[in-house]
């Protein structure tokens, strides 16, 4: 029985292995995370065959269906624009439930010690179900931080404590951590009272929420992915903890691939991802002045003159930010898009690896519109583009078209890698204001002379674009 389950095991995390290859591109990710949802079914199948005592069954069975309830209806109603909102709260689920599992395994143990049955407590039990509780918490608090952000129930600000933020995170961290060596050196003289489990719980949760609420819009898709990770972490030290093998792989892989994309959206930003944790930027504030007492204007356009220029164009690149998603302007985009292509006009879509609230927002929004995966094009493939377009139509992006980032060595986001937008033969911006983006600075291409601001909502300036288009 031993055998099989193991080889059911091994069937399992091959396929969440597979699966995963399948998201390194949009025309397989839907396929790939059909196989690795098969891989997990295995999976369950292969711990129910473990179970030796089937009267445990009913109470998998029971979460399971729970689990569906709860599961399935957003997951399926959810509408694109919130995906990043459902992706967070999942995440939090998972670190959430590690860290209940951590929880339970120490009643179970009677605080990690069974010498009442006589036998003595596994490190391995110990170490893993204590970093499983700690990092767990962190991952569930803090991801329900992320969402209330996202959801903007909480101010998308950095809200901290100033000069204090980093003393009190760092003494939450030594009661948790204390907490943990405190039990595990109870365990090991044959129990521990469960008040230090809930100090443990309560210290690295509010460590969570410590972590994630100094730190401002402008980071949130690092920190999705950073939480992310920790969640992998703590999913793969509850297996150890359980000897569960799907369950280390599993969480391993999350881990290994949630840190590699963490450190490739920081690297995006020009920013380390301690610096992130750090919290303070991202504040999202109004406009700045430019510094050397110019009045700087914007030159507003008018529907009529955008699809004129559009339409009598070679090349459009649409570059989309996050004010397309809160409009749910994608298919507006691909009705104009299509009406261009009509026209001979060429259209290509360039994605920053940061535009949006989580990784990848935009290539979801676009391809639940049907936009061509072969039209959506990423950062370092289109910028050499740019110089060759006649028209860039920048919907609801900021920082990720700044110049200053490049030009400006006294800018908060100086070095960061941006799309080069401001070398297009003319720019149209949508915008519902001149407010600044998640970083709270100005952008000087808003000011540009062959830069024209199309002011309003992103959705109906479009749909206004697209019914000129028509009457041409």
């Amino acid at each position: 029985m031993d055998y099989l389950v193991n080889i059911l095991y091994i069937v399992a995390f091959s396929m969440f292995i597979y699966g995963l290859m399948g998201l390194t591109g949009p025309k397989t990710a839907v396929r790939g995370n059909q196989i690795a949802a098969v891989g997990m079914a295995i999976a369950v199948i292969a711990t129910l065959i473990a179970i030796r005592d089937t009267s445990q069954w009913i109470l998998i069975a029971l979460g399971l269906i729970i689990g569906v309830a709860l599961g399935v209806p957003p997951a399926k109603y959810t509408k694109m624009t919130a995906m990043p909102q459902l992706v967070a709260l999942f995440n939090g689920v998972g670190g959430g439930t590690v860290a209940l599992i951590a929880w339970a395994e120490f009643l179970n143990t009677s605080g990690f010690s069974n010498f009442e049955h006589g036998e003595e407590p596994t490190v391995h039990i110990i170490v893993g179900s204590l970093f499983a509780a700690i990092i767990g918490s962190i991952s569930f608090w803090g991801s329900l931080i992320a969402f209330g952000k996202l959801q903007e129930i909480l101010p998308g600000r950095p809200i901290g404590l100033g000069r204090l933020q980093q003393p009190v995170n760092l003494l939450l961290l030594i009661v948790a951590v204390g907490a943990a060596v405190l039990i595990g050196l109870g365990a090991s003289e044959g129990g521990v009272d469960p008040l230090w489990m809930g100090i443990l719980l309560v210290a690295a949760g509010v460590l969570g929420l410590m972590v994630v609420l100094p730190i401002g819009g402008a980071d949130m898709p690092v920190v999705i992915s950073l939480l992310n990770a920790l969640t992998g972490l703590s999913a793969a030290a509850a297996g150890l903890a359980l000897n569960n093998t799907a369950m280390i792989v599993a969480g391993m892989i999350v881990g290994a691939s949630g840190s590699i994309l963490t450190n490739l959206m920081a690297k995006a930003m020009n920013r380390s991802i301690p610096a992130i944790v750090a919290g303070g930027f991202g504040g999202g504030g109004g406009a700045v002045s430019s510094g050397d007492g110019e009045q700087k204007q914007a030159k507003a356009t008018s529907a009529a003159d955008a699809a004129i220029q559009m339409a009598y164009a070679n090349q459009v690149i649409v570059v989309p930010g996050y004010g397309m998603a809160v409009a749910q302007a994608q298919h507006a985009v691909k009705e104009m898009a299509s009406l261009l292509e009509a026209k001979g006009v060429e259209v290509k879509y360039a994605i920053h690896p940061v535009a949006g609230r989580m990784p990848g927002h935009m290539n979801v929004l676009l391809a639940e519109a049907e936009v061509s995966y072969d039209a959506m094009k990423e950062m370092d493939d289109v910028n050499g583009e740019f110089n060759r377009t006649d028209v860039a139509l920048v919907i609801g992006a900021n920082d990720v078209t700044n110049p200053a980032a490049r030009e400006d060595a006294a800018s908060p986001i100086y070095g960061m890698p941006v799309l080069n937008v401001d070398q297009a033969r003319s720019v149209i911006v949508l915008k519902r204001s001149m407010n600044s983006g998640f970083a709270g600075i100005d952008n000087p291409l808003f000011y540009s002379d062959h830069t024209s601001m199309l002011f309003g909502d992103a959705k109906k300036s479009v749909g206004a674009v697209t019914e000129e288009l028509k009457a041409l």
